[in-house]
């Protein structure tokens, strides 16, 4: 379980800090915000579904995410995005 006192971690990335990620399979099953983001001054983990377009939007804070390596023929996509929002 990640350490949920990150405010004085200097290695995370700031969450809701930028309007855009671009995302690959390996950030799959994704969630905004995603592991690697300091926590403290972020809204809840929440899933997206990401698998049936190749882009998803956070309903909390508005980032959008964007599948790198979408193909909307694989397989492999959902089953890797087994949690949908």
């Amino acid at each position: 379980m990640p350490d949920p006192q990150t405010h004085d971690r200097e290695d995370l990335i700031e969450p809701n800090a930028a309007n855009r990620y671009d995302v690959t399979r390996k950030d799959m099953p994704l969630s905004c915000p995603m592991p690697g983001m300091s926590l403290w001054n972020s809204h809840p983990r929440i899933y997206l579904p990401i698998h049936k377009t190749g882009e998803a939007t956070c309903m909390y804070c508005g980032a959008k995410y964007r599948l790198t390596d979408f193909d909307p023929d694989d397989p492999e996509i959902a089953r890797l995005n087994r949690r949908e929002a």
